[in-house]
């Protein structure tokens, strides 16, 4: 089962209102490919505008004595296998207190088997040191309009995500699902979208809303 919106971060809610002296500072790790790494018009690098640092921004706006660090671990042109490889000396070494996992658009150019054995691989080590692990599916890219064999393969990996997130009860956001939301409420993708395969900052605050879903009241 997929973890509970209002229950999965509980606790980390908890730290997040603690006051000095009770309080500490609370890391979140985004461990992934170009999207949470910031880039929109390759190789125009926007961090400020990605998911990573708009959840950041809402949450310092929620938790005001809070100190929060996101930590971006991802890399540009990154697929799952290549990010499992340097998992514990570039993620781990962090003591994520919340891990996002986002390599859905980049997974299509490598054999699925081995996209979900890297999957299962990090997921299987954050959750061996007690880290809530939160899945994301993959944002949209152009292929939406083809509907071509990308397509098929973009609309396989996200549900082999989805499928992991269930296996082992951790949190996920759909950000394929909220992407094909937005277009049939009448909106573009090309509003979410700066090239081809990476989301603007509108696409990445649909991301983030949904990641801060997390964060219960």
């Amino acid at each position: 089962m997929i973890a509970d919106k209002q229950t999965y971060l509980r606790s980390l809610v908890i730290e997040l209102t603690k006051t000095w002296p009770q309080n500490r500072f609370i890391n979140l790790v985004f461990h992934g490919h170009s999207v949470p790494a910031g880039y929109f018009l390759t190789p125009y690098v926007n961090s400020y505008g990605s998911y990573p640092y708009i959840l950041h921004k809402k949450l310092k706006e929620r938790f005001p004595f809070a100190i929060i660090n996101p930590i971006v671990t991802a890399i540009g042109g990154e697929n799952s296998v290549q990010g499992a490889k340097r998992f514990d000396s570039d993620v781990l070494c962090h003591k994520p207190d919340l891990l996002t996992i986002d390599y859905g658009l980049n997974d299509r150019y490598v054999d699925i088997n081995a996209c979900v054995l890297a999957w299962q691989e990090m997921i299987e080590k954050a959750l061996a040191k007690n880290i809530p692990v939160i899945l994301l599916t993959p944002t949209l890219d152009n292929s939406y309009y083809k509907q071509d064999a990308n397509w098929e393969l973009l609309s396989k990996h996200r549900e082999q995500i989805k499928k992991l997130a269930d296996i082992y009860n951790v949190g996920l956001v759909d950000s394929f699902q909220v992407f094909l939301d937005y277009i049939n409420n009448g909106g573009a993708l090309e509003d979410l979208l700066s090239q081809s395969n990476h989301p603007s900052e509108k696409g990445h605050a649909l991301v983030a809303q949904e990641l801060y879903r997390y964060f219960p009241i």
